[in-house]
């Protein structure tokens, strides 16, 4: 080895030292070269305008679609089913016939009070001739005691005092009778106005016997058949059984307990998003009552939202998911979701100037939807450029071109 060694020319030794700096020097030159290209370069971003948008905070709850209004249609009077015009499912108008009772004892009730009423009539007739009469009596003799206490005055003792006092008798028992006659007149109007009211009455119960709807609405359950025995539904002795059960649906309600935390948010006339599975359809409604207490128990407040039906879509008994708006910012400011970054201790965005730098800008945010979030005012303003890509390595005064930017570059450097 050291002869080998001891073989290598001196000269031979230096040229390759010289070449082995050259080559080293060379290859770190380059490499500077090439990190200060790079780091001059500008980072392309996404951008995304800031812009007006409506928002709203909205509350979900699930609740059971209800009529509107649902009763049980009873008869007013006992008898027995005639005719039966409706069946399960049928939409029915109001004051359409439903149903019709047979009621015979009812026609002979309307006879007797027809009866009285004639009969009374022809009482007043007799008491009023009787009026007549005494009436005339009376004229006679209040005539004949005038004359003769007119002659008893004129004339002293021609007439005895005991024929005055007896045709003065005569006179008072004719007024007398006057007096009766004219109460029984008035003893006969009464009678008959009973007799009427009687007769009113029983008029009105025969009109229950045909029992009609007492609203729009559709039928969902048949109780009776022809030949049933329908009680009145008024008799507390019996179960009364009804005849049909009338819905209205085309107005349905919703009743949702609405927690604590979000009562102060719940007004009259609130707009309502109805979310339908059962149709795959949404349905606006109307906040159109509250309890406007809570419930002690559950801690929630009785809300009731009204869904408009028209079409007879939904059903009473179908399931809903209420969106119940609790909060609506209209045209307010707002950013790309992706445009926000909270990895310090504040929340801001970035924003592109029109000279290409970066300007980190603090915000506040408020009401937040799927896509977008609302930007209360501050630094940002309306149509500013904010960065929807990665920021990882920007910070404030960073030269960046935009998509946009880049590729109407690249455009024009091709030829």
């Amino acid at each position: 080895m050291k002869h080998f060694v001891s073989n290598i020319s001196p000269l031979y030794l230096t040229a390759c030292t010289v070449f082995l700096l050259l080559s080293s020097s060379s290859c770190v030159g380059g490499g500077r070269v090439q990190a200060s290209t790079a780091s001059t370069e500008p980072q392309v971003v996404a951008v995304a305008p800031a812009a007006r948008a409506n928002f709203s905070s909205d509350l979900v709850l699930t609740a059971e679609f209800e009529p509107y209004q649902e009763i049980d249609v009873m008869a007013k009077v006992s008898g027995y089913i005639r005719e039966i015009k409706v069946d399960i499912g049928d939409r029915v108008k109001k004051d359409q016939l439903l149903a019709t009772l047979e009621i015979p004892e009812m026609q002979d009730d309307l006879t007797r009070a027809a009866a009285a009423i004639e009969e009374a009539n022809a009482e007043l007739a007799a008491a009023r001739d009787e009026l007549q009469r005494d009436q005339s009596a009376y004229e006679m003799a209040h005539l004949s005691f005038t004359r003769i206490l007119e002659v008893s005055r004129t004339e002293r003792g021609l007439v005895p005092q005991q024929e005055v006092d007896e045709i003065h008798s005569r006179d008072l028992v004719a007024e007398a009778e006057v007096s009766a006659a004219k109460s029984r007149i008035s003893a006969c109007e009464q009678r008959i106005r009973v007799a009427e009211a009687e007769q009113a009455r029983y008029k009105t119960l025969y009109q229950y016997g045909v029992i009609t709807a007492p609203f729009t609405g559709v039928v969902t359950k048949r109780y009776a058949n022809i030949g049933s025995l329908i009680q009145a539904g008024t008799s507390s002795q019996t179960q009364a059984m009804p005849v049909v059960r009338l819905s209205e649906n085309r107005l349905l309600r919703l009743q949702l307990p609405v927690p604590e935390s979000a009562v102060p948010m719940v007004h009259l006339g609130g707009p309502v998003d109805v979310n339908v599975s059962a149709v795959h359809r949404s349905f606006p409604g109307v906040v159109t009552r509250f309890a406007d207490k809570v419930d002690e128990s559950t801690r929630t407040m009785k809300t009731e939202v009204d869904v408009p039906n028209p079409n007879l879509e939904l059903v009473p008994g179908m399931y809903a998911e209420v969106n119940l708006i609790t909060e609506q910012h209209r045209n307010v400011l707002s950013v790309p979701v992706e445009a926000i970054d909270d990895s310090g201790n504040t929340t801001h965005v970035f924003a592109v100037r029109a000279s290409g730098t970066v300007d980190v800008v603090p915000v506040s945010l408020g009401l937040e939807n799927a896509h977008r979030v609302e930007i209360r005012p501050g630094a940002l303003r309306d149509g500013d450029q904010v960065v929807t890509s990665s920021r990882a390595g920007l910070k404030q005064g960073d030269r960046v071109l935009t998509k946009v930017t880049a590729l109407a570059t690249e455009s024009v450097a091709k030829p």
